[in-house]
Order: C-alpha cells, then sequence, then structure tokens
C-alpha cells in the first residue's frame, strides 16, 4: 500500500512551509513516528515524522515551498524492513584480455591565432571604459575570442589584495523564518508611528536581593534560578496595569486593550529571533516567570518551539545586554505598541545624596507606537519600570522578599 503523505497545518494562518533539511534519502526505510524532514513556517520550524513505516519516496526538494495538505512524500507500507547487509555476490570468472589494437587519432593544428581575440565589440568597449576595465584583463567568449557585450556586463573589476587572501562569496537562501521576520520588521518600520524614550536604572537593589535569595531559591525550587527577568517581568506588569494603553493594539480605526498581560520574550535560536509568550505573567510569582521563561527558551535552543507558543503576546521585552550591547532603539514587535529593551550592566558613577558613588547602571529602552501611545504615557511606562527596579523590596516583593521568593 502507498501512503501519501501530506504537509500538516502549523497553525490556522499558515498557508504554506518550506521544505528546510530532509533528515532521510529517497529509497530510505523510515520506521513510524521518525523526524524524516525539518519545516520551515514563517513563524517556526517543525519536525515532519513518518506517518507510516516503509520505504520512502520523496516528492519535493529541499528549499521548496510547499502548500499546506500538498504530498511531500509516498510511503511504501508493504515493502519488507531490510535486515542488514545484502549477501556478497560471487566474484566472476577472469576472462583473458583480448588484444586491442590502438589507433592514434589524427592530431589536430593548432589554430593559428585571431586578429579580433580580446577585441572589445564597440558596445563592450563602451561598458569597459565606464567601469574602468582593461580589455586585456577579460576572456572573450564570442567568435574569435572576440569579447562580446554580455562579457563587459559580467566583467568585474580586479580587487586583489597584497596579501593573497581569499575573496569567496556565498550566496544561500533565507529560510522561510529569517525571510517572515525581515518581513515583519520592515512593515514595524513603515506602518507605525514608531519612538523611542530612555532611562538608566541602578540595579544595586536587585543585585542586592539576588546576592541575598539566590542560592536557597535555586535550591528549594529544583534548579530554578533568580534571575534579572522576572525582576523585569515583574516591573514591566505591574507599569502595563498603571498604564494601560501601553497594553493595547491598533486595529484599523480601533484600540484594542487588554487586561491581562501576555509577555513575549526575545531569545535567540539556532534558526534566529523566536519570541515566545509568557501567559498571564501578571498572575506568576517570581518562580513561576523564571521556570516558564527557561522552559521556552530550552524550547527554542532545541528547536522544538511551535506556533502556539510563539502566538500572541500584548508586549516584548528584549535583551541586549546578553550579547554585550550599551544602547539601542529595539523594533516593535507588531501588532504590539510597546517593547521594553535591556542592556548590558556596567559600573559607572553617579550621584547620590550630593556624593559620586559608583553603581551598577544598565540603560533601558521603551519604543512605542506613537499612535496609540502618547509622550505622557510613554515616559511614565518607563519611570514606572524604572521605580520597581530601584525599589523591588516594596513595589515587587510587598515588603516580604522571602513570601515573595517562596521560601
Amino acid at each position: 500500500m502507498i501512503l501519501e503523505m501530506k504537509v500538516p497545518s502549523p497553525g490556522e494562518s499558515i498557508k504554506e512551509v518550506e521544505i528546510a533539511t530532509w533528515l532521510v534519502k529517497d529509497g530510505d526505510y523510515v520506521e513510524k513516528d521518525q523526524a524524516i524532514a525539518e519545516v520551515d513556517s514563517d513563524k517556526a520550524t517543525l519536525e515532519l515524522p513518518a506517518e507510516a513505516s516503509g520505504v520512502i519516496t520523496l516528492k519535493a526538494e529541499e528549499g521548496d515551498a510547499v502548500a499546506v495538505g500538498a504530498i511531500v512524500c509516498l510511503i511504501d507500507t508493504g515493502a519488507a524492513k531490510p535486515s542488514g547487509a545484502a549477501p556478497v555476490a560471487a566474484a566472476p570468472v577472469a576472462e583473458a584480455p583480448k588484444a586491442e589494437v590502438k589507433v592514434e587519432a589524427p592530431k589536430a593544428a593548432p589554430a593559428a591565432p585571431s586578429y579580433a581575440a580580446g577585441t572589445p565589440s564597440p558596445a563592450a568597449r563602451k561598458i569597459l571604459d565606464e567601469k574602468n576595465i582593461a580589455p586585456e584583463t577579460i576572456v572573450g567568449t564570442g567568435k574569435a575570442g572576440r569579447i562580446t557585450k554580455e562579457d563587459a556586463v559580467n566583467a568585474v573589476p580586479s580587487m586583489g589584495t597584497p596579501t593573497g587572501g581569499s575573496r569567496g562569496v556565498e550566496r544561500t537562501k533565507l529560510s522561510m523564518l529569517r525571510r517572515k521576520v525581515s518581513e515583519r520588521l520592515v512593515a514595524a518600520k513603515n506602518d507605525t508611528a514608531m519612538l523611542t524614550t530612555f532611562n538608566e536604572v541602578n540595579m544595586t537593589p536587585i543585585n542586592n536581593l539576588r546576592n541575598e535569595y539566590k542560592d536557597a531559591f535555586k535550591a528549594k525550587h529544583g534548579g530554578v534560578s533568580l534571575g534579572y527577568m522576572s525582576f523585569f517581568t515583574k516591573a514591566v506588569t505591574r507599569a502595563l496595569q498603571l498604564y494601560p494603553d501601553v497594553n493595547s493594539m491598533m486595529d484599523g480605526d480601533y484600540k484594542v486593550a487588554y487586561d491581562f498581560c501576555d509577555i513575549s520574550i526575545a531569545v535567540s535560536g539556532p534558526k534566529g529571533l523566536m519570541v515566545p509568550v509568557v501567559r498571564n505573567a501578571e498572575n506568576l510569582t517570581f518562580r513561576g516567570v523564571e521556570a516558564e521563561i527557561k522552559r521556552l527558551a530550552l524550547r527554542a535552543r532545541d528547536g522544538q518551539i511551535t506556533v502556539d507558543d510563539m502566538t500572541g503576546g500584548t508586549f516584548t521585552i528584549t535583551n541586549g545586554g546578553v550579547f554585550g550591547s550599551m544602547l539601542s532603539t529595539p523594533i516593535i514587535n507588531p501588532p504590539q505598541s510597546g517593547i521594553l529593551g535591556m542592556h548590558n550592566i556596567i559600573e559607572r558613577p553617579i550621584a547620590v545624596n550630593g556624593k559620586v558613588e559608583i553603581h551598577p547602571m544598565m540603560y533601558v529602552a521603551l519604543s512605542y507606537d506613537h499612535r496609540i501611545i502618547d509622550g505622557r504615557e510613554s515616559v511614565g511606562f518607563l519611570v514606572a519600570v524604572k521605580e520597581a527596579l530601584e525599589n523591588p523590596v516594596e513595589l515587587l516583593c510587598d515588603n516580604n522578599p522571602k513570601k515573595a521568593f517562596e521560601l
């Protein structure tokens, strides 16, 4: 029986996928549920499992865009599973070699050099002059070695280096996920009135809390660490409740406001940028936030992230500081209206009560859609985030860190 395997639907809005990699070869025997291919959608990379055991026949090439529901391979379920190596056939009896008569072909006389070799046509000469390329450096492909217009168009000026280094060029097709991310980033720049406001945060209070409780937190919660992301997520959800316009979106002539905080966390995966969502983050404890972020980050790293994991989100947090970024203007993750950018922590001198002190400082940036968020809301939101991070015991832990950390 021949089973036709069709592309399953990764999500409601996805109409086609791209065959990123075949994990088997044409004619291989595959087992049921064995991963046979990786397919890229515009939101995630997914594995395609075999629906039955048998010999597979591929019907699509790597890089092909295939519609959802289209046939990508056939599986012959009646084929027997190979059992070890095939027996070695007996060696044929060698025959006595037959005498061969060698007849040498007559050698062609070398062609006399033509006066046209290396001479450009009038159109080719004009193009070479415009490119400032000497005709002597071009090998003509025309009759008798003449340089044609096409030769001149394709000619590239020599840019050899005195060190003799490699000058190779590689051209690779972007994955469907990377192309979709590119489209969304350009759309965010073109379709929103995006502005960015900045502030800085003194990280000393958070560092002091983490140093005091991180070991007990990790021991209590099965290896889940008390990181910075839970403090920032809690500070963001508090600020979103104070400034609900930042937690809303444009939908044509309407504003869509949410009474929940689904926080998208930008993480770097093997296939590029992924933005999984922490659902109802306003209801999660520090342990809940850290555990969910760890779960989603591991799924992204291992290529197991799903479309559902990245669907939705009302606000995004991105941390360029892990790569050493000091300051940046993050791009809104459409259709959201705001994104908070975290950066690296550097000890800098600041004025505290009239005295110069050195503290670990972080620049934070809020990019927002000015069509729906005014300056007062955007600045107020970022100040609220700063206040919570600089006074975490009172504003994030309700003056009881042990209870907040569930110790």
